[in-house]
């Protein structure tokens, strides 16, 4: 009896399972300053170390190729000693990154700040984070997981905002300093927490978790098409996503309108994240991730012909509810098809696709740029790779509807 209780009390689907949840969001929207600071500072370093746009895209993408080494450790870390000491780590080391970020004399040591400290750092609010949360939920995994990741896009709609009001009373540098000495203070109470190990999936009082479900491809076929299909969609995903306050720059609408369409953007994301995961666990995730990359393939091009303040105003909003709930339904297939006992370590590597489509996204649509001194090529090949992404979903799609036709056979 004491261990059923325990079970209910702490377990699967518990309260605590959804308070842990609540305390997750609220680390990942704090620490995933480290994903979002580097876009709005872009413009300011880019002035004051004197180069041209893709040289000042690169400590994004350093940030971006950290944060996915990140995950992968860190998710493999986590799957052999739970969350919360990795995740204490990684807070730290977060911290340090910002504070070494803001004393950087060249765009070489900031890019190197950015990469192997706030990069890496970062990673614990994400990719590791989900997969932890995945564990302690089987009704509404498609919520949890939405959710958690929801922490992400929360962080980019605070923290942009934030910043950019610092930033017009003091330097970046500064600003950077202080993001340091917040996460600090902030992130170290809320991972301690967290340090409850996952619930034991057919442990005495513990509700089993759900099956895996069949699909005609081996895991590691099924781990590759995701790594592909998540590389394209952030591809596609990097170009507004990055480039937003620059491209409104360059519009001459300043970095103020820019950041606030960026945090519009997130908070559309926000809630599109949410209501996929009701809808995977309607739908499923598959079905779910295909709706979105139609969608988000669509809202590209409309940044090509609507250039206009208020027009993009409205485009972004549109962006962010259809790309929103694309990635973390990558972290729901892993889980509906592969065992969880490596849930931390494949989760991760997808992610890591995610991020590095994120990074030379972001990177090749400052390159473009330059070549041709507007940004309207650089759209349109965001939705060329995003048309490599709904390749990979539907050949994901005809071979998991295949294994199920197969089945009662």
């Amino acid at each position: 009896m004491t261990s059923i209780a325990q079970g209910r009390a702490g377990g699967i689907d518990s309260t605590y399972a959804w308070t842990r949840l609540a305390v997750s969001v609220l680390l990942a929207t704090i620490g995933g300053a480290g994903m979002w600071a580097v876009v709005v500072v872009l413009p300011a370093v880019q002035a004051e170390f004197g180069v041209d746009r893709a040289a000042a895209s690169i400590p994004y993408t350093a940030t971006m190729v950290g944060f996915a080494a990140g995950n992968v450790l860190v998710g493999r870390a986590i799957d052999r000693v739970g969350y919360w000491i990795p995740a204490l780590i990684s807070s730290l080391v977060l911290c340090a990154g910002f504070l070494l970020a803001s004393l950087s004399t060249s765009i070489l040591t900031f890019a190197l700040a950015q990469g192997v400290f706030i990069g890496v750092g970062t990673s614990v609010i994400f990719g590791p984070l989900i997969a932890d949360i995945s564990h302690w939920s089987n009704r509404r995994r498609g919520v949890a997981v939405t959710a958690a990741a929801s922490g992400n896009y929360l962080a980019g709609a605070l923290w942009p905002t934030l910043m950019s009001y610092t930033m017009e009373s003091h330097s970046w540098r500064f600003t950077y300093a202080a993001i340091g000495i917040v996460c600090l203070v902030t992130m170290v109470p809320l991972v301690l927490m967290l340090r409850r190990g996952a619930p034991h999936e057919a442990g005495p009082g513990a509700k089993a978790s759900r099956p895996v479900q069949p699909v005609s491809l081996s895991p590691g076929a099924l781990q590759t098409l995701l790594v592909i299909a998540g590389f394209g969609c952030c591809m596609a995903m990097a170009m507004p996503q990055v480039h937003i306050v620059a491209y409104c720059m360059d519009l001459g609408y300043g970095v103020a309108r820019g950041a606030d369409m960026l945090s519009i953007m997130l908070v559309a994301g926000v809630v599109s994240r949410i209501g996929s995961g009701f809808l995977a666990d309607r739908i499923g995730a598959v079905r779910t991730l295909l709706l979105g990359s139609v969608m988000q393939g669509l809202s590209l091009f409309f940044y090509i012909p609507f250039d206009g303040l208020a027009s993009l105003y409205v485009v972004s909003l549109v962006f962010g509810l259809s790309q929103g709930g694309i990635v973390p339904c990558y972290a729901i297939i892993v889980r509906d098809y592969m065992p969880a006992k490596e849930a931390g370590q494949r989760v991760g590597i997808v992610m890591m696709a995610t991020i590095f489509g994120m990074a030379v996204g972001g990177w090749m649509s400052g390159w473009i740029y330059d070549l041709t001194g507007s940004y309207t090529a650089a759209f349109l090949n965001g939705i060329a790779w995003n048309l490599v992404n709904l390749g990979a979903i539907l050949l994901l799609i005809w071979k998991a509807r295949g294994s199920r036709q197969a089945v009662p056979a």
